[in-house]
């Protein structure tokens, strides 16, 4: 069966997987979108006994389905390889009575490594597939992790450009250390003096951006996204869940077919939706908990159906989530509008233009796969504390407000189901945020004494992601206001 995309603000039009992927976003504005969910038609006892790779193939095979077998099998060898740091690529950890996600054994420690290993490749595959003949500028826009994660995916890739913008005061000493030292002759990093939706926003503005896109051809090159609103992010997220069920079928923690229960820490709302997307394609999933932090524009969404993005912008101990405005949410708006491409684009410029909508009460209905809620800055270090005190395990604060959330569902819903919460970063990400909740004892330290004081507490090996940057000298500096970014890139690719 043919899968074929289309925008959630189209009217209709349908591109490929491969054109899907090398435009990013629709010119229209809209996120691209499956034309049908396809059945996952694998039994679970199969699924069991698979490697990450081969579920990934099952998985992407019946989304990307103008692939061939041969082109999907390289560029999933290629990602999922020895940059990952252990053979199984995202193991399962038992803690506290629910099964950790690992998904930060990627070169950049954090979980968009598990899908931006593989963009890279999808992105030139597909360009060779469809004779693109201008460069491929990616175009970013990060809380933290996309831009290190995607720099890395991209890093002298012939045919590609990669820019990253990322709020300068809206990240960790790691994470910025992390991009400002990124390697590669086609890579390029710029901080701006506003927060990350301020960057994001430019970002999808460019994007839209018709006279600028003009501009970008006639020089040879043309704008995709390694942001989640591609598609190509999107998909090899799914692989995940599907492969945490297998594997918790083969440990005979659930049987074939038994309903678990997925705890996200969610920004920008993409990991959570690759979630939702695997339940739809027939993964037994009850329940989406949807974990936010002080940010809780997607608790108060799912509490109330009204998206409202005008308040203060708080910057927390889980910077990757400090987003107001969650892009990939428009996907499931557009799904609950029953597929009404008029409707949701109306919803979006409501959003754009007064900074809030409302959804319908039948559209609220549909929204009976989540429950959402959030933590606080004192539950989340609560969490870090209680998960390692309890079990020995150490988290970092993304993951500790989902185990936060999860607590919260407990109580709420008495629903002991078995559990899979998404460890979306490495805790050697995050040292002061994660020792200061640990012990008082470790403040006044400098954030990598902090990294030598958590591997002595852990006993696990440094990451070598953070062990390289000790000592990189810094390759990028440049920082920019928000209005300054199309400016910027335009000064960056030679064209004015």
């Amino acid at each position: 069966m043919q899968v074929l995309y289309k925008s959630t603000r189209g009217n209709g039009e349908t591109v490929t997987a491969s054109q899907a992927i090398l435009k990013g976003l629709s010119k229209d504005g809209g996120l691209f979108v499956p034309t049908v969910i396809p059945s996952l038609d694998v039994p679970a006892e199969r699924l069991a006994q698979m490697s990450y790779q081969e579920t990934a193939y099952e998985v992407m095979s019946r989304f990307l389905t103008d692939f061939t077998e041969e082109e999907l099998k390289s560029c999933i060898s290629q990602a999922y390889d020895s940059k990952f740091d252990t053979e199984e690529i995202a193991p399962l950890h038992k803690a506290d009575g629910v099964y950790f996600l690992e998904l930060f054994h990627g070169a950049t420690i954090a979980f968009k490594d598990m899908a931006l290993s593989i963009l890279p490749h999808l992105m030139t595959t597909a360009a060779k597939k469809n004779h693109a003949d201008k460069e491929i500028v990616i175009l970013t826009a990060t809380s933290g992790d996309t831009g290190k994660a995607a720099m890395a995916g991209f890093a002298d890739v012939p045919g590609t450009k990669i820019i990253v913008f990322y709020p300068k005061h809206g990240v960790s000493p790691i994470q910025e250390k992390q991009m400002v030292t990124q390697k590669g002759n086609n890579t390029y990093v710029v901080g701006i003096t506003g927060n990350f939706d301020d960057a994001q926003s430019a970002v999808k503005n460019m994007f839209n951006d018709q006279g600028l896109a003009e501009e970008l051809a006639e020089a040879g090159f043309q704008f995709s996204s390694a942001n989640s609103i591609n598609i190509g992010r999107l998909v090899p997220q799914i692989v995940y869940y599907v492969y945490a069920y297998g594997k918790l079928v083969k440990s005979k923690a659930i049987q074939p077919g038994q309903k678990i229960n997925v705890a996200v820490p969610t920004g920008n709302f993409g990991n959570i939706l690759a979630a939702y997307y695997a339940k739809l394609m027939g993964l037994p999933v009850n329940k989406l908990i949807c974990a936010s932090n002080e940010n809780k524009v997607l608790f108060d969404f799912f509490r109330t159906g009204t998206y409202d993005r005008k308040r203060d912008f708080i910057l927390t101990s889980s910077p990757s989530m400090d987003i107001l405005i969650s892009s990939n949410l428009e996907r499931l708006i557009y799904r609950l509008t029953g597929e009404d491409a008029e409707k949701c684009r109306e919803l979006m410029e409501a959003l754009s233009r007064g900074g809030e909508y409302t959804i319908t009460g039948e559209m609220k209905a549909g929204l009976e796969d989540f429950y959402g809620n959030f933590c606080s800055e004192g539950e989340t270090r609560e969490a870090i504390s209680a998960t390692y005190y309890g079990s020995g395990y150490v988290i970092d604060p993304h993951t500790a407000v989902a185990a936060g959330v999860y607590q919260k569902y407990l109580r709420d819903t008495e629903d002991s189901s078995v559990a899979v919460i998404a460890s979306t970063a490495s805790p050697y990400k995050f040292t002061r945020s994660v020792m200061d909740a640990v012990s008082d004892r470790y403040q006044g330290l400098d954030d990598f004494a902090l990294v030598d004081a958590l591997s002595t507490l852990t006993g696990i090996k440094v990451p070598k992601a953070v062990e390289e940057i000790r000592t990189a000298p810094v390759l990028h500096d440049t920082v920019v206001a928000a209005s300054e970014m199309p400016d910027t890139v335009r000064k960056i690719l030679g064209i004015r």
